[in-house]
């Protein structure tokens, strides 16, 4: 089976986003903080006249929050709600066969409770996000 996915990089990881749940891919700049939000919910931001919640990836694995200004988002779509997903880096949309398998080597705390497994795509791995999980964020906010 050959399911679609968003090539992305984060915090110097190559990973995978179930293109199912990509909207688009959009820089943003003019994030509106949220006084007394989780520290992985980097504030909100107005997209076609629609607000969405940006999740600071690098912060809900467990780094330091990011740095405001101008930032590359990934819009996806869970439950109803639209989201925004920061990232270093887009790469491309790929067709990738079969299903995802367990990593080979241990993973550090936030991308093992973000990851759904390891994809091979062209000789390297790429980590499959939950994107619901990452949403949410780490596991002391989302219990």
């Amino acid at each position: 089976m050959n399911d679609l996915y968003l090539i992305v990089e984060i915090a110097g990881q190559r990973a995978a986003l179930p293109a199912a749940f990509v909207e688009s891919v959009v820089e943003i700049e003019e994030i509106a903080p949220v006084p007394c939000a989780p520290s992985h919910v980097f504030g909100l931001f107005a997209l076609r006249s629609r607000v969405l919640t940006v999740i600071d990836t690098i912060a809900a694995l467990g780094g330091d929050r990011s740095a405001p200004g101008e930032k590359q988002a990934v819009i996806v779509h869970v439950d109803g709600h639209l989201y925004g997903l920061l990232v270093d880096d887009v790469d491309d949309v790929v067709a990738i066969e079969g299903v995802p398998t367990q990593p080979r080597a241990l993973l550090a705390a936030g991308w093992a409770r973000y990851s759904k497994g390891v994809f091979e795509h062209d000789g390297d791995p790429l980590l499959l996000i939950d994107v619901a999980a990452m949403i949410a964020g780490p596991l002391e906010l989302a219990a």
